[in-house]
């Protein structure tokens, strides 16, 4: 399946990388591609969920934090991490589709 995901680093999970429209595709490739992206697509929650802890790591050591310098790091280190977790959730809810039609 390496040919058709790549590992975003950002993200923390492979994503769908389709080289062909996906009508090209042979149906036991579309079968293993959806296959595969219902275990990655499955996994999502738990990464936001891991995502979430380290917030809320930060926005402790925030409330503590009296150098300003600081305090800027770890909202921007927040803001970040916020962005990710708005990322897989586009990813996770945009690809519903494709996981639906797995079941069909």
């Amino acid at each position: 399946m390496k040919e058709h995901f790549s590992y975003d680093q950002r993200l923390g999970i492979s994503i769908p990388n389709l080289e062909m429209e996906w009508a090209n595709y042979s149906e036991e490739t579309q079968q293993a591609i959806l296959f595969h992206w219902e275990k990655i697509r499955g996994s999502i929650p738990d990464r936001i969920a891991d995502l979430e802890k380290i917030i809320n790591q930060k926005q402790s050591q925030l409330s503590l934090e009296s150098n300003f310098k600081i305090s800027c790091e770890l909202n921007s280190e927040i803001a970040e991490l916020a962005s990710i977790i708005n990322d897989l959730w586009l990813w996770y809810r945009a690809n519903q589709t494709v996981s639906e039609k797995m079941h069909n």
